[in-house]
């Protein structure tokens, strides 16, 4: 995440990505609840490798003869996490490496079980899957090369044909700042709501300052994998003092 620099105001991008320096053009203002200065990270960061596993049943969508939006058009591997209790502390053997500036997580046991340059996907259909889920595609929907792939793939909902409509004719009119900035971590969670169709996280992202806020998420199972939902009216982020009430997690 990028540090939103002063608090911004009503009529500018609401988002705990925000920075002083990032200009988006008028059709992105208030377009999500995790967005804006990540996109001027690379990502050049090597990801895993593709993992071969045993494929899942292909989902009702491939069986119908329709489009599969898991990218290639390729199953999920199996994952060992099948475990529905909803963590209220740091889930164990969860890795951390940086993505561009942003530090994500991955485990082998609830995913991303397939990850490439920009996508990473197949997640346990567990709470920790879908933590981990809401965790990378947050970061690489903004930050990735590809970012329209990630997006198209890997989020849902009314306002994701809209953002990329924005931020497409924000790029052309070169309304982006590329000179940097700082970059916030992630810092905590916890679980607003978890049902195996959806889950509702609030996340909670430092920055070098020391300031922080939280930002609340909603991923949903859909054709074999979790996907991030793109709302059409994103509520803003929050300030927070301190992370009491929140997991400590973090990679950086």
């Amino acid at each position: 995440m990028a540090d939103p620099g002063n608090h911004p105001a009503t009529d500018e991008p609401r988002s705990p990505w925000l920075r002083g320096g990032f200009v988006l053009a008028a059709a992105f203002i208030g377009f999500v609840t995790v967005i804006a200065g990540a996109v001027v990270f690379t990502s050049d960061t090597a990801a895993p490798q593709d993992r071969a596993a045993t494929p899942r049943p292909p989902a009702d969508r491939a069986a119908a003869g329709e489009p599969s939006p898991s990218g290639a058009g390729e199953s999920c591997p199996e994952l060992s996490d099948t475990r529905q209790d909803v963590p209220t502390a740091a889930p164990r053997n969860v890795t951390w490496a940086l993505f561009g500036a942003v530090a994500v997580p991955t485990s082998e046991a609830s995913g991303p079980a397939v990850a490439g340059k920009d996508v990473a996907r197949c997640y346990a259909h567990t709470p920790v899957g879908a933590l981990l889920a809401a965790s990378q595609i947050s970061v690489r929907y903004l930050a990735a090369d590809d970012w329209r792939k990630v997006t198209r793939l890997q989020t849902v909902g009314a306002g994701r044909d809209a953002y990329v409509a924005a931020r497409t004719e924000a790029e052309k009119a070169g309304s982006t700042d590329q000179d940097g900035g700082a970059h916030g971590q992630i810092a905590g969670f916890r679980f607003v709501t978890y049902h195996p169709s959806t889950g509702v996280i609030e996340t909670v992202w430092r920055f070098p300052d020391g300031r922080m806020q939280a930002a609340t998420t909603t991923v949903l199972w859909q054709d074999g994998d979790w996907r991030l939902e793109y709302p059409a009216d994103p509520v803003a982020p929050t300030p927070v003092g301190s992370l009491a009430g929140y997991a400590e997690w973090g990679g950086v």
